[in-house]
């Protein structure tokens, strides 16, 4: 089995994304003019079903954290 994260818009601001394991059903070569595309159908536990290209179904990485800077303490 394979799953991605499910892609879900769970308001109207697009900020919250459903997110939960979403099972590829199926997946299939499509052509186009730039060539062939990838695509899958996957659903997940909340009802969402989605069928497009896979990179329309991938979830953006999320951006790494940075380190907060060290701050220096004072002596009292």
């Amino acid at each position: 089995m394979i799953f991605l994260d499910c892609p879900a818009y769970l308001d109207r601001d697009g900020t919250r994304r459903c997110g939960l394991p979403a099972e590829v059903e199926d997946k299939y070569t499509m052509s186009s003019t730039d060539g062939p595309v990838d695509c899958a159908r996957i659903s997940c536990p909340a009802g969402h079903r989605f069928n497009a290209p896979v990179e329309c179904l991938e979830l953006p990485a999320p951006a790494p954290l940075l380190p907060l800077p060290e701050t220096s303490r004072r002596a009292s």
